[in-house]
């Protein structure tokens, strides 16, 4: 347990933190989902602005780390230019 009251006051502000990047990190995931079981075309090109712009803001916010970002934009471009 934390002997000061600094460390309890950032233990409390890491739960929040964790709590609200594990929102963002599972939304973003299900409308990645979303994404991929979409067979239509012009839906997923539809779809596919709003999730790129969900992955910059991961990747801003460092939720995630930019390269795997860019892998995520990258596969989902290749499996929309397949359809």
């Amino acid at each position: 347990m934390a002997n000061h009251k600094s460390a309890l006051k950032r233990i409390r502000q890491n739960n929040v933190k964790r709590l609200h990047n594990r929102y963002y990190a599972k939304t973003t995931r299900n409308a990645i989902k979303v994404l991929r079981n979409t067979t239509d075309k012009e839906e997923a090109s539809k779809l596919y602005p709003e999730v790129v712009s969900m992955i910059d803001k991961l990747a801003k916010r460092n939720i995630i780390h930019k390269n795997k970002a860019s892998n995520l934009k990258s596969k989902l471009m290749l499996q929309i230019n397949k359809m």
